[in-house]
């Protein structure tokens, strides 16, 4: 078992460029099935979510690998339509295979996604979304079947704003024999990416960045290059880091105006930021002011994925923080581990009240998901002592190496080995 160790209340310090987006990039990869050719993916991230979608791809009978941090897809030789349930199982973008399978193949046979423990995600929304364009799509227990060749398109509507229903949308689209059109589409800057690299590929579209997406006939597409945007929410942990342990950094690679959301919270806070084109620096205050309520939404609010870094870095704010997730319902599961660190937390379903204390003090912490074991390591770097954070297979499922990133900005953290026989003691 491996487990970061990070002695806390070293203040960061230094510039550190931004990987490519995972968020960003499993879409893309989807969005390879549809042309036969050789697509190419600069600044890709080297994430064990992109592994499973890669081995997704070689099961479809594609081609794939990599070279340096480009990582290529030749869908040439496509002939696989269904994806095995431990595949699917391991991450929750594998439901976007269904447009895209759906477009080339025209039939597609998967299970329920896995992913994190996040409460309830079904994919009845995306099942509705592919009705609406014509498919045929059928359940028999965890086994989802959809079929349709050359679908009519027409209108679809979606009830919520799902970046990933959205995403599928933009897929299945492309196989679409006549115009479609998207009501209630998700606006995330990842939806605008995936655009940019199916309008390189061929593909007609219209609307995106607002909530009316409609794609027009294309005919066949073809493959093309995209270089990867940075990653707005390994952006915004790493600032969240800063703030906790105190220090100025810089970021670099980046979009400000993907981090706006996030800025806008952490200026509240005392911190000193400032923007160019490609970068974004901060200065944290010694110890943070608390912001007015946050509360999680689709684009342009603030994210649900930086909710939990955020949390963390507000432990020790001045007054009183209030947190409001409205995005999933069961995203507080680091809660009780930052409470094991001396952290001030209350919890009223999805409502955090986060009280600030003096200090923290380190501790064994358990992660269970993406992100809030990322919280647990930005708590850990503004604790008093050493801290111990396992479940590193969850945070390697979204961040690069993300302690080399923290070693170069000065936190004393390290990588190592400890045996799975270590006993976690649980403080009441």
């Amino acid at each position: 078992m491996q487990a970061l160790v990070i002695e806390g209340m070293h203040p960061l310090r230094g510039s550190v460029p931004v990987h490519g987006s995972k968020n960003g990039a499993l879409p893309l990869l989807a969005a390879a099935l549809l042309a036969p050719g050789r697509t190419v993916l600069h600044h890709c991230p080297r994430l064990t979510d992109v592994q499973t979608t890669m081995e997704i791809l070689r099961h479809l009978g594609a081609g794939c690998g990599w070279e340096g941090e480009t990582l290529w897809v030749d869908a040439s030789a496509v002939t696989g339509t269904a994806i095995p349930e431990e595949l699917m199982r391991r991450q929750r973008a594998s439901v976007l295979f269904l447009g895209a399978l759906l477009a080339r193949c025209g039939e597609a046979t998967l299970s329920t996604p896995g992913g994190c423990a996040l409460g309830e995600r079904p994919v009845d929304l995306h099942l509705s979304l592919l009705r609406q364009l014509g498919a045929e799509v059928g359940q028999q227990g965890d086994r989802i079947f959809c079929r349709g060749a050359a679908l009519p398109g027409g209108e679809a509507y979606l009830p919520y704003p799902s970046v990933g229903a959205t995403e599928n949308f933009l897929l299945a689209a492309q196989g679409c024999a006549g115009p479609s059109r998207l009501l209630g589409a998700a606006m995330e800057p990842e939806i605008g990416e995936l655009a940019e690299l199916l309008r390189a590929m061929g593909a007609q579209i219209e609307g995106v960045g607002t909530p009316v997406l409609t794609v027009y006939p294309a005919g066949a597409l073809r493959s093309a290059e995209h270089t990867v945007r940075a990653d707005r929410i390994e952006a915004a942990t790493l600032l969240c880091a800063a703030v906790s342990a105190g220090g100025e950094v810089e970021l670099t690679g980046v979009e400000p105006s993907a981090l706006q959301p996030v800025l806008d919270v952490l200026w509240q806070t005392g911190s000193e930021i400032r923007c160019t084109d490609s970068s974004v620096r901060l200065r944290a205050p010694e110890r943070p002011r608390a912001p007015e309520r946050v509360v999680t939404a689709p684009w342009p609010g603030f994210p649900t994925d930086a909710q939990a870094p955020l949390m963390a870095a507000l432990l020790r704010c001045r007054g009183t923080a209030q947190i409001r997730e409205q995005v999933f319902q069961s995203r507080f599961h680091h809660v009780p581990e930052l409470r094991r660190m001396g952290a001030a937390i209350e919890t009223d379903g999805p409502l955090a009240t986060i009280t600030g204390v003096p200090s923290l003090r380190g501790t064994h912490l358990q992660g269970c998901e993406l992100r809030g074991t990322a919280a647990l390591a930005v708590a850990a770097l503004g604790a008093e002592g050493e801290s111990v954070v396992t479940g590193l297979e969850f945070l390697d499922r979204g961040y690069e190496n993300i302690k080399n990133l923290l070693s170069e900005l000065g936190a004393a953290i390290k990588r190592v080995e400890i045996s799975p026989d270590v006993v976690y003691n649980r403080i009441p």
